[in-house]
């Protein structure tokens, strides 16, 4: 029988258009997706566990953890590093689970220079007008923030061609569906699928 290893799935896109519900939308529908924790140097809070919320790491080990290149991507917010621990999304992917990372797009370049064999999907707005309007239906932001946020969407949709897929998410269900029939694609394509059967036709001929 064949034993696929999980894939790396990488959803991006510019703030605003909608990642964090297309993926909780697709966690709700398929079970052997792993959702990849973060690690952090900020203090863990009331009702969080360590490796269920995050992996809470000191400042120094977070730094030498850069140092050898065990992180996929990180980031500084608010004097704290996050970031994507190299050695958990691969312990998933041996055991067979996709590991399902949602960032923003510069966290996903470096993830695609750190992790090239990754899937990297772009997910995007039917328009620029409809993500105006779905960054001012938050009700967060001030006018000039948006301006900034439109203005950085139109350079983060021009890396477009840096992606596997783009996605637009017009709906919901439909975004989800083509985003699960990309998962079931990528499992099907002949340089995974025959390296595993090559293996057991070997151990066969034995």
């Amino acid at each position: 029988m064949i034993k696929q290893k999980g894939i790396l799935f990488v959803l991006s896109g510019p703030s605003g258009v909608g990642k964090g519900t297309v993926r909780k939308s697709l966690f709700e529908k398929d079970t052997n997706l792993k959702y990849s924790i973060s690690m952090t140097t900020r203090a863990m809070r009331q009702g969080e566990e360590e490796g269920v919320d995050y992996f809470f790491r000191s400042k120094d080990e977070f730094e030498t953890m850069i140092e050898e290149g065990r992180m996929l991507e990180y980031a500084q917010y608010v004097g704290n590093y996050y970031g994507t621990p190299k050695q958990y999304v691969e312990e998933m992917i041996e055991l067979g689970h996709d590991v399902f990372l949602e960032i923003e797009v510069q966290g996903a370049l470096q993830v695609k220079e750190n992790y090239p064999q990754g899937v990297f999907i772009f997910l995007i707005p039917p328009s620029l007008e409809e993500l105006k309007n779905r960054i001012i239906d938050r009700g967060t932001e001030t006018e000039d923030l948006i301006l900034n946020r439109l203005t950085e969407a139109k350079n983060e949709i021009e890396m477009m061609d840096k992606y596997d897929y783009v996605v637009v998410n017009d709906n919901i269900e439909e975004a989800v569906s083509r985003v699960q029939s990309i998962v079931v694609s990528e499992h099907c394509k002949r340089e995974r699928v025959a390296k595993e059967y090559k293996a057991i036709l070997e151990g066969e001929n034995k």
